[in-house]
């Protein structure tokens, strides 16, 4: 007889990816308007020199907008998940870019630096209301490719984060208010969420319920992992979130801090500097569709090993380089980087069967709270020594990638011979 863990599992996971075939049409869909939300959200981190200078800020006070955009993001977000996974509201998605567009038009307008800080609230806002539901579509579409499709959904938010930089280079160059015609990227995600909240409403995994599956039925459904133990459980969820700690920190110091480094260690322009933060979040993007597939065949563990760890000796690398071998390591940092979310994201959602929207706003939380944290964190340490003690210090986070020996392997249980009889669970 199965355990209450595991048919949680086929319960959670069986009509979703039972004989159906992965959508490609919302998965793209929705990676793209994961693509327009980051795009949005990055507009922000690429217009910290503009800030700075505008209202006179010392880096503590840029670090502390970065701050009340990620934590706003990562405090909300598994609360929206766990409400969402009991009562599904398929046109949430919708509502978010809707917060979204109010706070990108409020910064676009903000006469001071409270108004800056209450804009960047708005737009965590809606980033925490747009992330854990659209992780649930993609993972509704992949048709069983979960790894496949959290990359694909990455890799669309990834490459929003690279364009902002880049737009920010050649639209604001007129000032903070031409950040009002991004609306119009926020207007036209609002119209394909809310065709995406249409397809979701009538999906039949959408809304939770019990099942009937015959014994061919069940030998064809997706194995799930035998059960842990819930303190092996509660173990592995704490290596990932030193995981996620390492990888986010480390990030927090390149996406907040990387043009003032360029500047300021190599004289270059700031529109250089944010041409070459968008190389880097360009290869970010290009990485993140790695991790996702090669997990699904050769395991996640493995890929978060090789992810975390693996970067090691080129962060070690990166604040002894000229500006020519600076941006190479970026890239190659970037790139080998990236692949670490997906698996961690989809190992987590396997670890918690029939949690998927908590466990996608837990760690998309996360994911937004360390990266908030380290760049007040960062800009701080940076007021009281300097960019360069930062990139020194910061190049020792990936060591902590040694953790993963401790997870364990998440093998699928072995199918058991079917019965004559009809299984309901």
């Amino acid at each position: 007889m199965a355990s209450d863990t595991n048919l949680t599992a086929i319960r959670a996971t069986a009509p979703a990816d039972a004989g159906e075939k992965t959508v490609f049409k919302i998965l793209l869909t929705i990676s793209f308007c994961h693509l327009l939300n980051d795009t949005l959200q990055s507009l922000i981190p690429a217009i910290y020199p503009l800030l700075k200078n505008s209202f006179h800020l010392d880096f503590g006070q840029v670090g502390l907008i970065a701050l009340t955009l990620q934590l706003t993001a990562s405090i909300l977000q598994p609360l929206v998940g766990l409400y969402t996974d009991r009562r599904p509201q398929p046109y949430s998605l919708a509502v978010g870019m809707g917060i979204s567009l109010a706070g990108l038009l409020a910064l676009a307008l903000a006469p001071s630096y409270a108004t800056v800080l209450a804009a960047a609230a708005l737009m965590g806002i809606g980033s925490a209301v747009f992330h854990p539901e659209s992780s649930r579509v993609a993972r509704m579409a992949s048709g069983g490719q979960h790894g496949m499709a959290q990359s694909l959904f990455q890799v669309g938010g990834n490459a929003g984060s690279a364009l902002g930089p880049l737009l920010a280079a050649f639209v604001l160059t007129k000032g903070q208010g031409s950040l009002a015609w991004f609306s119009f990227l926020a207007f036209f995600g609002i119209v394909l969420l809310a065709n995406i909240g249409t397809w979701t409403k009538h999906h039949k995994s959408y809304f939770p319920k019990s099942f009937t599956a015959d014994p061919a039925s069940l030998a064809a459904m997706p194995r799930v992992h035998a059960a842990l133990p819930t303190g092996k459980i509660a173990l592995s969820l704490a290596i990932l979130v030193a995981l996620m700690f390492s990888k986010f920190f480390y990030l927090a110091s390149l996406m907040s801090y990387y043009t003032f480094y360029l500047m300021g260690k190599f004289h270059v322009s700031l529109q250089s500097a944010q041409l070459h933060l968008f190389i880097f979040l360009g290869a970010v993007a290009a990485g993140t569709i790695i991790g996702g597939p090669v997990g699904d065949k050769i395991g996640r563990k493995y890929v978060i090993w090789v992810s975390i760890l693996g970067v090691l000796p080129f962060t070690l690398l990166l604040p002894y380089s000229n500006l020519f071998w600076t941006s190479v390591l970026s890239v190659i940092i970037g790139l080998i980087l990236a692949s670490a979310f997906s698996a961690i994201l989809v190992y987590a959602q396997e670890l918690l069967p029939g949690r998927i929207g908590a466990v996608s706003g837990l760690f998309f939380g996360f994911a937004f709270g360390l990266g908030g944290i380290g760049a007040a964190f960062l800009g701080k340490l940076v007021d009281l020594t300097s960019l360069n003690f930062v990139y020194h210090l910061c190049s020792f986070l990936p060591a902590i990638g040694i953790l993963t020996a401790f997870l364990p392997n998440l093998e699928p249980a072995k199918a058991k011979s079917p019965s004559p009889q009809k299984t309901t669970a």
